[in-house]
């Protein structure tokens, strides 16, 4: 079965290796032999915290991100847990993402260690996709000797799921007349979309496969699973019209704190507040931007997490008591009689450019 496509786009999915751990493993290396779980060590924080990633050693524990740091443990008892230390990352990151910017201006960012980027026109004047991918992988080792995978096909569906296929360090293309074989045989739950509630009712009805899911047709995907049925209709057939957004517009600026000990008293979460309030208001002074909604995000020591938000018919002034104030008032709203507070984040978000103002213009003034 070959899928009839029209190739308008080639793109490519990067994807670093077990990034965090990777970067601690280059770092230190006592590190590279062993189970390396980057979390804080739950034997000395009463068994709290979560996994962020693990290397791959530690992954054929079972070990995985998100898992707690005390189920990480139980797993793999000779697992060595390092503290997450974000601000190296973050740099890393941005000499990788500096080493994309030499192929291609159109290039989305995802996280710190994956990235879509649009090759079709490419700065080296290159036509096979696959020869670029092989070279950003050449030049990232070369420069930070990290390792990673890359995807490459006519959409960001296919290359996601191509930069998965062959990990560590893998190239993987998918190619028109490869799609059906590609997706056939793959899990349903490899599917973007596809998640923890989507999967079990997709196994009741005998979708397992994507061989399984070609065999439904579009008005009965939709009637099962609305829009999210479509979607899959069409993916499942090489269909991903998305282009590489380049030019996103950023929609949210905040900050957010995990604590190593939580928070228990109003004087603590004030204290917090104050420090996310802060840093808010110097970073969208740096950005020139002002935003209309103020969201603030809790979580407690069973990993619970709220969020609670607040729109403003104006702009809101950017000052951190402003901030700070009106986070409290948010924080009040959720926040039960006991104090616990394990993750604390305050986020600016419907912004715009500090050159958009709400201007009350006097119509009915006689």
């Amino acid at each position: 079965m070959v899928i009839e496509v029209e190739l308008k786009r080639k793109i490519i999915h990067v994807d670093m290796d077990a990034f965090y751990a990777s970067i601690e493993m280059r770092d230190h290396e006592q590190y590279r032999n062993k189970p390396l779980v980057i979390a804080r060590d739950p034997r000395h924080t009463g068994g709290r915290g979560v996994v962020t990633t693990a290397n791959y050693t530690a992954r054929h524990f079972g070990i995985h991100s998100a898992m707690s740091a005390q189920e990480a443990y139980r797993l793999c008892h000779q697992a060595v847990f390092v503290k997450p230390d974000f601000a190296k990352y973050k740099q890393v990151s941005s000499e990788i993402h500096t080493i994309f910017y030499e192929y291609t201006d159109k290039v989305e960012p995802i996280a710190f260690d994956e990235a879509y980027l649009d090759v079709t026109s490419n700065k080296y004047g290159l036509t096979s996709a696959l020869r670029v991918a092989k070279m950003i992988q050449q030049e990232i080792f070369s420069k930070t000797h990290l390792t990673c995978s890359t995807g490459v096909s006519y959409n960001k569906f296919l290359a996601k799921l191509a930069s998965d296929y062959h990990k560590p360090a893998g190239v993987t293309l998918v190619l028109p007349e490869e799609v059906h074989s590609f997706l056939g045989t793959m899990p349903i739950e490899k599917f973007r979309g596809v998640g923890k509630k989507t999967a079990p009712k997709m196994h009741q009805l005998g979708i397992k496969t994507g061989n399984d899911l070609l065999k439904w047709n579009e008005v009965e995907l939709i009637a099962k699973f609305g829009k999210i049925g479509q979607v899959l209709y069409q993916r499942v057939r090489g269909i991903d019209e998305r282009p590489v957004e380049w030019k996103r517009k950023r929609k949210s600026i905040g900050f957010e704190r995990t604590l190593g000990q939580p928070l228990k008293s109003s004087v603590e979460v004030d204290d917090m507040l104050h420090f996310l309030a802060a840093k808010l208001a110097k970073t969208i002074q740096q950005k020139q931007k002002h935003g209309k909604t103020l969201v603030l995000k809790l979580r407690n020591s069973q990993f619970e997490t709220v969020t609670k938000r607040m729109t403003f018919d104006d702009y809101l002034v950017n000052d951190k008591e402003n901030y700070a104030f009106w986070g409290r008032q948010l924080f009040d709203q959720i926040q039960p009689d006991e104090v616990d507070v394990r993750l604390l984040g305050l986020t600016l978000t419907n912004i715009d450019e500090l050159k958009f103002e709400n201007i009350k213009l006097p119509l009915w003034k006689k």
